[in-house]
């Protein structure tokens, strides 16, 4: 199943959606997918379209693939203008991720601080190298998403910069507007920023992740390549805290990010 057709399944049976292993991060699945499916869920029970601000993550257990899985949404309040809503996925009657989000309508504003300028990629999307889907070597889900580095080293490199980044876009996606559920997968594509800093393979995982949406959100196709940038800013004791963010293309800003990462080395 590609990524539409699994949103698809969401919006029309979440009682039960079973993820097939093309999109498994090693005995899990992706966690971007996870998160843009429980956003999916938790998009479709607003009263209106008011665009969501950020996301709360938490991983609580790797959710199988090829095991049903329901997702669950309880509206915590519906405000004026900011709509707080609790998602969760469940699988054989454990609770495997949590999302807490808002959701806001904008309101006039005398504030308009604009966004720093986005990192700086040494080459176009077209002319970095694309990391290939390997069969054994790369996670499943890397068949479904393209990244091209440009900052940083690949995972196990031993290459200790604090930067890592890129440009990334989905493979195999029908062209149309490309909308939060998408961003999700994008920004969790990329593997966790302290891989790059080993020098042979071993496991991670992100454990909390915190991302907030740039609205209006700027235009943008399925089609089109995204720039990102993590930032490690301390790691010690097996646990690692970075910064990310996404832009368009073009520069402009979609989303930024937070995670708590875990490294089992």
């Amino acid at each position: 199943m590609t990524f539409t057709q699994l949103l698809a399944a969401v919006q029309q049976s979440p009682e039960a959606v079973t993820v097939p292993t093309t999109w498994a991060q090693g005995r899990a699945v992706f966690g971007g997918l996870m998160a843009a499916m429980v956003y999916e869920r938790m998009r479709l029970q607003l009263v209106d379209e008011r665009p969501v601000r950020s996301l709360a993550i938490t991983f609580v257990a790797p959710a199988a693939a090829d095991v049903p899985i329901s997702f669950e949404v309880e509206v915590l309040r519906e405000g004026k203008a900011v709509s707080t809503l609790l998602g969760r996925a469940v699988q054989q009657g454990q609770v495997v991720t949590i999302v807490q989000g808002s959701f806001g309508a904008g309101r006039s504003s005398l504030i308009d601080v604009p966004a720093q300028p986005p990192v700086e990629m040494k080459a176009l999307a077209e002319a970095a190298p694309e990391l290939p889907y390997i069969k054994g070597v790369t996670p499943e889900f890397m068949r479904n998403v393209a990244l091209r580095w440009t900052l940083g080293g690949l995972p196990f490199s031993g290459n200790t910069s604090r930067q890592m980044g890129g440009w990334v876009r989905l493979r195999d996606v029908p062209e149309e507007a490309a909308t939060e559920a998408h961003l999700l997968a994008l920004v969790d594509a990329w593997p966790p920023s302290l891989l790059p800093h080993l020098k042979q393979p071993a496991a991670g995982s992100t454990l909390t992740w915190t991302i907030e949406f740039i609205q209006p959100r700027s235009q943008l196709s399925t089609h089109d390549w995204c720039r990102y940038c993590v930032d490690t800013e301390y790691a010690k004791d097996g646990y690692g805290h970075a910064s990310a963010a996404l832009w368009t293309a073009d520069g402009e800003l979609l989303a930024l990010s937070r995670q708590t990462v875990t490294v089992f080395a």
